[in-house]
């Protein structure tokens, strides 16, 4: 019969100062080990706190960093752990607050519910492109989530959730060039136990979360879980019921161990979670020339007021996300070998539809259906000798198939908006425009579909990875190797339909058509005419004339086309030019990368309490592709023509004046056309780093110095009309990660813990928004400080308890964004500063009643800012959250 646990019932004060205690500690235990707080990792039940703390102290477990058994005080690596029981007292319901507890990590969410970055140590990416793989790899009881939007739904009977800081790709099959963030699960119980709870806060939140486990036969356990929460937004939208920055969300999951005490050991899980919210509120922050436009075309904006929770929109956002999925996973003991697999399949569902124009005018709108399904398969066998020498040696496939359906389209007053400000304020250019281009009247900016796209992407990858250990010196030195090479292939389908008449006009050729009409009377569009016309001496010269009018931009109040072009005038209209499909007949739509990546690693054990490790590792993730309208051809493809300064780069997709070029000379489209990314190149890592540890009576102590390059990081830029992917060509963070836990009595706790981070761009000069080399990468803090303060009052002998917790993170005074001139040139910061509280009565019983704060000081700052849509001269920005406050009633057994 498989070994029997306490249950959870009369979770003590031990328990919860075992899971302050983690935040401190560096360490993280692999998704097979899911012991339940207040148990030891080797299953064997604890009663005292002496027994709890000899437990979480010596007995070993299965690190994630290394996936090979350690006690947390030998294992050599950078981590930090947050326990299940802090998530509770602190109130913490996904991913997105446990930044709160942990400095190195920042996770925002910005444009919409889907929309998630996970940043360790200053790097990271993978928000608002599906072809853009994350940096920071996320996975759940060991299955890795290959986008951000799978991994952001409330956190379900969660054991630990471990931070892996630093490359992490020699044992990680997938995408951890920056780090990892890791989700450990309670495993079923073969104890029949379980807990509810509910709590309800200002803003009209209402959180319903339950969890029962037990055996089913002697072999088999089982557990469900589920969880509910909703919560009404906080910003008014003008003209309408709703409200911005709800919460709806729910979840469900089933999980079944088989367990006989025998060497097998299996555990599967299927989850599904459901997300459908109407998120995120975006404020003005600068008033650009464009904002009377939009109140002269009937619209609204708020301005002067970024924190006054009140928006502008004509259009209240959907975002729904559905993620579900199964996993399954075999552990083989051997005595001295260990076998574990781990097999998964998860589908990705993620729609939106959004106002993106942010004001109360109705002029643009962008949808996404965007669909992932992924497959991932581990295998690893680990030995468990007497001797020195111990090994682990592993492989990692990856098959994930992305399609994406997307669009922008034009709202009832997006002709209005852009003919006054194609006339500097007065209609009727548009309509003037079309006659003389031969379009029809008022096909400009109609009401409309604008831009249609169909993207899709195959992934296939794999790796082999491996590590060998060998102790000497009474195994107080532990000097390790570990490699992964990795193969990655990718193939892409890119679509785009530029609906949009002015958009499909090259405003250079159109006045060379013209210009050699009237001059020649010859049809330009004619390749027989024209050919047969600058053939001439007579026609070269004309053609040359012409053609550098056409690139002449009109000074102001001159529109003579005898002197210059009046027409280009218009490319600040053409927001979404057509778009060369992938693959074609230059560019095949496929990356192939490959990379051998390793980590060689000292660990000294100074005294039985005084540890010390040297680290050097690198890392690697493949390629990312632009599965957005912004993606096109490298320069070299397609060279555009030539231009003046100041003149509009679209203008370069000219027909007449573009050099040759292999897309040219293919007779491939151009009109147009622009040269950009259609992917960007892998990321490669590589980190010193060296670590003190030590574990003393009513002290524990972790201290991490490193130096920490990425070269060729994978920047997604916005740009004001769309983002543009490109490499950075090296980026840089040096800093010390510090935390502590400081037990002064047995019924206080303290934590404390800094990050220091000093980040660069050490050459970016080819940024989509300039030269950034030497400059601060956008949002990373200098300084990252979380600390907390935890009492636990006894009742005398009675069981019950009251436990207070005040938490404080706080993040230095950051520039926020490397956007365009207009973000830059305000200087926009942001400083951090929240305290978080929470008072707790948990009876003997199993009844815990609890109030909490969070932002306790309602502490408002700015998250990001962004070129306003379609807005020159104008900022928009992501306000952050209030304070908000609650109760909950939660019941054990």
């Amino acid at each position: 019969m498989a070994h029997s646990s306490s249950g959870i019932a009369g979770f003590s004060r031990h328990a919860l100062f075992a899971g302050v205690a983690a935040l401190a500690l560096p360490v993280a235990a692999h998704a097979q080990d899911n012991a339940p707080a207040g148990q030891s990792d080797n299953g064997e039940d604890v009663e005292t706190a002496e027994e709890l703390e000899q437990a979480l102290g010596g007995n070993t477990i299965v690190v994630t960093a290394t996936k090979r058994e350690q006690t947390l005080q030998e294992a050599p690596v950078s981590v930090s752990v947050t326990t299940g029981e802090t998530l509770e007292r602190a109130e913490i319901r996904d991913l997105i607050d446990v930044q709160t507890v942990t400095p190195s990590l920042r996770v925002s969410q910005l444009q919409n519910s889907s929309t998630t970055t996970f940043i360790i140590r200053g790097f990271g990416n993978g928000d608002n492109n599906f072809g853009v793989e994350p940096s920071v790899g996320v996975f759940i009881d060991g299955v890795f989530r290959s986008r951000s939007a799978g991994a952001i739904g409330d956190l379900a009977n969660v054991n630990r959730i471990e931070v892996l800081r630093g490359p992490q790709s020699t044992l990680f099959g997938k995408n951890a060039s920056a780090g990892v963030v890791s989700v450990i699960t309670r495993e079923p119980q073969f104890d029949f136990g379980g807990s509810v709870s509910a709590t309800y806060g200002n803003f009209n939140q209402f959180v319903l979360k339950g969890d029962l486990t037990g055996p089913l036969t002697d072999d088999l356990a089982f557990a469900i879980s589920g969880g509910l929460n909703k919560r009404d937004g906080y910003a008014e939208v003008i003209g309408f019921d709703e409200k911005l920055n709800d919460r709806n969300r729910w979840n469900a999951r089933a999980d079944l161990l088989f367990d006989n005490g025998g060497p097998l050991r299996m555990r599967a899980i299927g989850d599904y979670s459901k997300i459908d919210e109407i998120c995120c509120q975006v404020n003005n922050l600068v008033a650009g020339p464009t904002t009377p436009l939009v109140f002269a075309a009937g619209g609204n904006i708020i301005t002067n007021d970024f924190f006054g929770d009140t928006a502008a929109l004509n259009l209240l956002p959907v975002n729904e996300v559905e993620s579900y999925g199964l996993s399954w996973q075999a552990d083989l003991d051997l005595d001295t070998i260990g076998v574990t697999a781990i097999t998964a399949y998860r589908v990705l569902d993620n729609f939106f539809n959004q106002d993106v124009d942010f004001t109360g005018l109705d002029f643009i709108r962008e949808f996404r259906d965007q669909k992932a399904k992924t497959f991932t398969q581990e295998v690893r066998v680990a030995s468990d000798f007497d001797g020195p020498f111990n090994f682990l040696l592993g492989g990692f496939y990856y098959n994930d198939d992305v399609t994406q359906q997307s669009g922008i389209t034009n709202g009832a007053d997006g002709r209005l908006f852009f003919d006054l400000l194609a006339g500097g304020g007065t209609p009727g250019t548009l309509a003037a425009v079309e006659t003389q281009l031969g379009l029809p009247v008022g096909s400009s900016f109609a009401a409309g579909p604008s831009t249609r796209e169909s993207f899709a992407m195959q992934n296939e990858s794999w790796s082999v990875f491996g590590t060998l250990d060998f102790t000497m010196l009474d195994d107080r030195l532990t000097l390790s190797a570990g490699f992964n090479y990795t193969d990655d292939r990718k193939d892409f389908q890119l679509s785009q339909r530029s609906l949009d008449p002015l958009a499909n006009v090259n405003l250079a050729d159109a006045y060379i058509v013209g210009a050699l009409a009237n001059a020649a009377g010859i049809d330009a569009t004619d390749p027989a005419q024209f050919n047969a016309f600058v053939g001439t001496p007579l026609g070269q010269a004309v053609f040359g004339q012409v053609s550098q009018l056409a690139v002449t931009p009109c000074p102001t109040g001159v529109s003579n086309p005898a002197v210059c072009n009046p027409l280009l005038g218009l490319a600040a209209l053409q927001f979404l030019p057509p778009f060369l499909g992938v693959p074609n007949a230059v560019e095949p739509g496929k990356t192939h990368d490959d990379k051998f990546t390793y980590t060689l690693r000292a660990s000294f054990e100074i005294t039985p309490e005084l540890n010390t490790y040297v680290t050097y590792a690198t890392g690697f993730k493949a390629s990312s592709i632009n599965l957005s309208r912004d993606s096109r051809p490298v320069f070299g493809d397609y060279i555009p023509a030539t231009l003046p300064a100041g003149v509009p780069g679209v203008v370069g997709g000219s027909r007449f004046l573009s050099p040759s070029s292999p897309i040219r000379d293919a007779g491939l489209p151009i009109t147009n056309l622009t040269v950009g990314t259609r992917f960007a190149g892998p990321e490669n890592a590589e980190v010193y780093e060296i670590g003190l540890k030590g574990n003393y009576p009513g002290i524990s102590f972790n201290l991490a110095l490193f130096d920490q390059t990425l070269k060729g990081f994978q920047s997604n830029l916005f740009t004001g009309t769309g983002f543009a992917l490109s490499n950075a060509e090296q980026q840089s963070t040096r800093g010390f990660e510090f935390d502590t836990v400081i037990t002064p009595a047995d019924p206080l706790a303290i934590t404390f813990a800094m990050t220091y981070l000093d980040a660069t761009y050490d050459s970016f000069a080819n940024s989509p928004v300039g030269d950034l080399t030497g400059m601060r990468p956008g949002g990373i803090p200098e300084f990252a400080i979380s600390t907390s303060a935890t009492y636990t009052h006894d009742f005398g002998y009675s069981g019950n308890q009251l436990i207070a917790r005040v938490d404080y993170n706080h993040e230095s005074n950051v520039f926020v964004n490397n956007g365009l001139s207009s973000v830059r040139d305000n200087n926009f910061r942001r400083e951090v500063n929240l305290v978080n509280a929470s008072l707790t009565l948990a009876l003997a019983n199993g009844i815990e009643i609890a109030g909490y704060v969070r932002n306790l000081t309602n502490d408002r700052y700015i998250l990001t800012v962004f070129p306003s849509v379609a807005q020159s001269g104008s900022v928009s920005g992501y306000p952050s959250a209030p304070r908000t406050y609650g109760g909950t009633v939660r019941f054990k057994f």
